[in-house]
């Protein structure tokens, strides 16, 4: 599963990490990804989403027809 949300494409951010004795090495902070089964009524089919925790809210704000709608101007697949 790749580590990026498909409502708003929060992906991992990448750094270093630094010891007491200032020895970085490399290090990822990956978002609070989630697979989520939603039902997409217009369709007549259930439709599983890669969500960030944020992703979730927005389908609960939104609705998931506008949002599965957006992705689609966007390019996405669904």
């Amino acid at each position: 599963m790749s580590a990026h949300c498909q409502v708003t494409g929060r992906q991992p951010g990448f750094g270093k990490s630094v010891s007491h004795s200032h020895k970085r090495t490399n290090r990822r902070w990956d978002p609070n990804i989630q697979k989520k089964t939603y039902a997409l009524p217009s369709e007549g089919r259930r439709v599983t989403l890669t969500l960030s925790a944020k992703g979730i809210k927005t389908i609960d704000r939104d609705g998931i027809e506008a949002v599965v709608a957006r992705i689609r101007a966007r390019g996405g697949t669904i």
